[in-house]
């Protein structure tokens, strides 16, 4: 009888899912039996030197027999034993061989039976072991199994929890582990780490230690810097802080786009890309953010001649993002003639990031006197007058912990004037001019002094033409405050947009309800009739103390920058007190169909609408954007 040789697979990693074994094999002369798995890719898993006292014993009385395996290749197999085993059973392992009692041993066969006993996942190592008889070989697998599972140690990990991991996981304590559930985990946890939008974190280490405890070792793929590009104007300070993905933290396919939607909003850039760049570190990722600026200032200037007034002047100035900084200026002044009524300005300045808190703060003041027309139920006009308007705004809001919640906090002190009919219409009925005038142009004309709150609900992904998404608001307005009015009014507005399929064809609805409660003048009351409301109808031709209103749009792109829009409005506003009318009458509402253009012109947005209501058609051109 020869000597008995022991032989063992050279490389073993688990990969893709199944444990692949080496078809090379070499004799095995050294004592500790160990996985050569010095670093473990990410799918693998390696068992750190296990108790192997007497499978070492038995391996090393095996170092004297030097004989080449092809020796015994093509005799036939006598006996077929398995050694090592203490939680496996014998059957489970005996099952998976190929090559029993009466096989012919070839090399083919023995690998095919290595891997198979490998994916059961219950074992670290398999070494065959071959004995010479005179009818042929016996064969020998000395087995050492893996440790008892008794705990999971996990590094690296910040974006999910210790706990979620473990459950992720879910291995049975005080069981030996299974090699090839631990990988099934391991693509299970990564997958996990996929969905939430981690997709660059990798488990680069699994190992099982000599006490039972799993070792998992995460990189979640860190942001290691930004890269801004394109940008001349704006400080790269205005763009980063708009960026949901910060330095140091993992990178998440959720924040970069919406990262890019929140650049894009700020509208001052055509387009915005982001690339991502390898980093210094492993796994690390620079992220390189390249605009396309337009141009966000604004100037107007123009001038004019009356007999009665004399020479007029106007100039306005605005920039949206003021010296590169992301501040907004607004600037209006109308001057000449011998009127006080043509000595007009406003000015508004507002910075959107007084801390990191993205706390913004808004101001306006302003002294305008223009012309006005009110309408009676009918569209008949029944004054128009001269008013001036003066006050001042202060406005403060925050974004909540909800990326896509923000809270206002509004001030206002504005006094309406009533300067007298309007040049022309002297000789016509003017309601503040009939009855009781001065009592009609007391409950209509004065000081409001208020505090508003609104939390705004927004997540469209383009505020300037929305394809997806939401924006709801919530708004309570308290007015008196030493002021001549005194009520409290509530007004909530809701909107959604539906991209069709995979077109750019767009649903657009918009439902708006308000109510009012106390004394407050014409300015304050809700309005509907108009390019923003009611097509079809005069501008604000309908006021009242209550309010409801709807739209809906269908809108699609026509040639770049142009899009069509078929639309449906309803709407109207009760007047309780002048008209008598019951507040959310259903039967009085107005309704209206057209059609329309969105031009995005260098000018800006620009709406013309054709509507048709009860007393026919009517155009309706206005600047700005859509809901």
């Amino acid at each position: 009888m020869k000597k008995k040789t022991i032989l063992r697979p050279i490389a073993l990693s688990i990969t893709a899912g199944f444990l692949a074994v080496g078809t090379a094999y070499a004799e095995e002369v050294s004592a500790p039996v160990e996985q050569s798995s010095n670093a473990v890719a990410s799918e693998a898993v390696a068992v750190e030197n296990p108790e192997v006292v007497q499978v070492e014993a038995t391996l090393k009385a095996a170092e004297e027999a030097n004989a080449n395996i092809k020796a015994y290749l093509g005799r036939t197999v006598t006996k077929v034993e398995i050694v090592g085993l203490d939680s496996i059973e014998q059957k489970t392992v005996a099952e998976t061989l190929k090559v029993t009692a009466g096989n012919t041993l070839t090399e083919e066969g023995l690998a095919a039976d290595l891997q198979a006993v490998y994916e059961l996942g219950f074992v670290y190592n398999v070494a065959p072991e071959f004995t010479e008889v005179p009818e042929g070989v016996q064969v020998v697998y000395h087995v050492i199994e893996n440790p008892v599972f008794k705990d999971i140690k996990i590094e690296g990990n910040t974006k999910l929890s210790d706990k979620k991991i473990a459950e992720i996981f879910d291995l049975p304590k005080e069981q030996i582990i299974n090699l090839k559930d631990v990988n099934e985990r391991v693509r299970k946890l990564e997958s996990e780490y996929a969905q939430e939008g981690f997709i660059l974190a990798k488990i680069t280490d699994v190992r099982v230690l000599p006490s039972g405890e799993l070792y998992v070792e995460v990189n979640e793929g860190i942001v290691e810097d930004f890269k801004i590009k394109g940008n001349t104007k704006t400080k790269d300070y205005v763009i980063t802080r708009e960026m949901k993905l910060k330095k140091g933290e993992p990178f998440n396919t959720k924040d970069a786009r919406r990262s890019m939607q929140r650049i894009y909003n700020l509208g001052y850039f055509e387009d915005v890309n982001i690339k991502l760049n390898p980093g210094k570190a492993p796994n690390a990722i620079e992220v390189e953010i390249t605009v396309v600026e337009m141009n966000t200032g604004t100037f107007g200037i123009g001038a004019g001649y009356s007999d009665a007034d004399g020479f007029l002047g106007m100039v306005s100035l605005g920039d949206k993002n003021f010296r590169g900084t992301g501040d907004k200026i607004n600037i209006r002044w109308e001057f000449g003639g011998d009127s006080d009524n043509n000595k007009n300005y406003e000015f508004g300045y507002m910075r959107p990031w007084l801390d990191d808190k993205e706390t913004s703060l808004g101001f306006t003041v302003y002294d305008m006197t223009n012309e006005y027309a009110d309408y009676d139920r009918n569209a008949d006009e029944i004054a128009r007058y001269d008013k001036q308007r003066r006050g001042q705004e202060l406005t403060f809001s925050r974004r909540t912990n909800n990326e896509y919640v923000v809270n206002y906090l509004t001030f206002k002190n504005r006094e309406d004037i009533y300067k007298g009919v309007a040049d022309g219409y002297e000789g016509s009925d003017q309601y503040f001019e009939e009855g009781d005038k001065e009592a009609r142009q007391k409950e209509n004309f004065g000081k409001t002094r208020s505090i508003g709150f609104t939390r705004t609900f927004d997540s469209r992904d383009n505020i300037s033409d929305p394809r997806e998404g939401k924006r709801n608001s919530y708004s309570i307005e308290w007015a008196g405050l030493g002021g001549d009015f005194d009520f409290t009014k509530y007004s909530a507005d809701f909107r959604y947009y539906y991209r069709m399929g995979a077109s750019d064809d767009v649903i657009a609805l918009q439902l708006g309800v308000g109510y009012a409660d106390g004394t407050m003048p014409l300015s304050q009351r809700f309005a509907v009739g108009g390019s923003d409301t009611l097509r079809g109808y005069k501008d604000d031709q309908f006021k009242g103390n209550s309010m409801l209103r709807g739209t809906l749009e269908y809108r699609v792109p026509l040639i770049k920058k142009v899009q069509g829009v078929l639309f449906t409005d309803v709407g109207y506003a009760w007047d309780k007190k002048r008209e008598k009318e019951d507040n959310f009458d259903l039967g009085l509402m107005k309704y209206s169909y057209g059609v329309g253009l969105r031009i995005n012109s260098p000018l800006g947005p620009l709406r013309l609408d054709y509507g048709i209501g009860d007393d026919g058609g009517r155009f309706h051109f206005s600047f700005g954007g859509q809901f």
